[in-house]
């Protein structure tokens, strides 16, 4: 017995040895396969199982639990259901809203904001999340895009939405406020409605019409050098990014700190959404503070933060305190964090589990840095690529297209060489586009890449692989900059 132990303690060493990411390889594709059961379950499920369904779940589950903690108020699973509830019931009735119909929404980082989709997944409607940062014509082409039947507006971005009320009156667009009173022309308080509204549960087959293609929630790009496009959110593709934190191994029992904005798939999707998966805490604040993002963290007890890079610089560049090591933060999971940030990071503030990772919002398939190699944004693992088929192509920066061979086929870069991101567009990783934008939805498409019928979703992306088969990040192409 005792040289079968030792035969396999030499086993594992020698594995460990010759195989040094074995272990997190092995971790990462369990992790992705549990996901990917659960979510062809959900799916295959009649009707549809839907996120809003998995909340619904928590709240019978562990009704007083904390879901959302925000400033000093904390609102449990129960409490937060039954205000969506009332926001369902307050829209059924004074917005005339139906199965199908989408609601774009104008609002800040607050807990209104999750109520709200909440009540508008019950009802089987869609919602559209606006950048609050734009104005006028973006802000118009950004809601008009989407097809939305109503505007639901924070009080302090009333002004904003009288700018376009021209516009919006003109479409017969129903224009909401959270406020109690209102005395411009064309709007209608709604948190007085709210207040009044029953909290009975919603009934699920006010929702039963949902398929796995519908869409749960539109998300807009950055639109740098253009005007913004809706990306397409179906419930497929939703459960697809809420399953992402449980993939970087986060824990029912962790406490998400949500600071980045929610009009965007990071802290939307990823945050809010990997929190309902995961039946977790969100500690929500209004934005992000390099002065009391720690002090949060400890007030909180918060285990688990979002980051985009410049978040982490900022906080690099704070004063140094002697509580910086002092808080229960076990993981980051983020993008774009310099390998010099990420070392100060982990030498100022403790031996933190760093995520970064790559996705975009449309994007049929994302990696993560599971390994923790500084600088890397994913590795190689041939369990992934086997279940969303991707490649990294000669690109022709001139002439701002893959390079194709005397075939008429595109050619992959060897080991070290950069090359464009190509993914297989599938029945597991589709691509649904942009609402109301065939044009700009075609052209992200790749056709006939390796063989003559097969379409690739076109990133946009540059990346190349060392020769330890990590993933980096190296430039954007096209008309976008991210």
């Amino acid at each position: 017995m005792f040289w079968y132990i030792i035969s396999a303690i030499l086993l594992l060493f020698a594995i460990r040895l010759r195989f040094p990411y074995f272990i997190k390889e092995a971790k990462y594709a369990s992790r992705i396969a549990r996901a990917m059961y659960r979510t062809t379950k959900y799916l295959r499920s009649r009707p549809v199982y839907m996120l809003v369904d998995r909340f619904l779940d928590s709240v019978q589950k562990n009704p007083h639990k904390a879901f959302i903690r925000f400033q000093d108020k904390t609102y449990s699973y129960a409490q937060s259901d039954k205000q969506s509830n009332k926001v369902a019931r307050s829209l059924l009735k004074h917005a005339n809203l139906h199965e199908g119909d989408t609601v774009a929404l104008l609002l800040g980082n607050e807990p209104m904001f999750l109520w709200i989709w909440l009540a508008l997944a019950k009802i089987g409607c869609s919602a559209a999340l606006l950048n609050h940062n734009i104005r006028s014509k973006s802000l118009l082409h950004c809601f008009t895009c989407c097809g939305a039947n109503a505007l639901i507006a924070g009080a302090e971005l009333q002004d904003v939405v009288e700018e376009v009320l021209p516009a919006l009156r003109e479409q017969g667009i129903s224009v909401y406020v959270l406020t109690d009173h209102v005395t411009t022309e064309g709007m209608i308080s709604l948190t007085d409605k709210i207040t009044q509204a029953s909290d009975e549960p919603i009934p699920a087959d006010m929702r039963a019409s949902v398929t796995v293609t519908s869409p749960a929630v539109y998300i807009y790009t950055s639109g740098t050098t253009g005007l913004p496009k809706a990306a397409v959110i179906t419930q497929l593709r939703f459960w697809a990014m809420a399953f992402f934190f449980s993939v970087c191994g986060v824990k029912s029992d962790d406490v998400l700190y949500i600071c980045l904005p929610l009009y965007h798939s990071a802290a939307f999707a990823a945050g809010f959404g990997g929190a309902i998966e995961r039946g977790a805490t969100v500690v929500l604040r209004n934005k992000f503070s390099s002065s009391q993002f720690w002090d949060d963290c400890r007030k909180y007890n918060v285990t688990v933060i979002q980051y985009i890079g410049e978040t982490m610089r900022y906080l690099c560049n704070t004063p140094k305190r002697v509580s910086d090591q002092v808080h229960n933060v076990r993981m980051a999971i983020g993008n774009g964090i310099r390998p010099e940030v990420w070392r100060t990071f982990i030498k100022r503030f403790g031996n933190v589990e760093i995520k970064e990772f790559y996705g975009s919002t449309e994007g049929t398939l994302g990696f993560v840095n599971y390994a923790g190699k500084i600088g890397a944004v994913g590795r190689v693992n041939f369990f992934h690529k086997g279940i969303y088929p991707y490649a990294f192509v000669k690109f022709d920066q001139e002439k701002e297209e893959p390079v194709r061979n005397a075939d008429g086929f595109c050619v992959e870069v060897a080991r070290g060489e950069t090359g464009l991101l190509v993914s297989k567009i599938t029945k597991k990783a589709q691509f649904a586009g942009y609402a109301r934008d065939p044009k700009q939805t075609e052209k992200k498409k790749l056709c006939d890449v390796f063989e003559k019928g097969d379409v690739y979703f076109n990133s946009g992306d540059l990346f190349r692989t060392d020769s330890e088969d990590f993933i980096y990040f190296q430039d954007r192409v096209g008309d976008t900059f991210r």
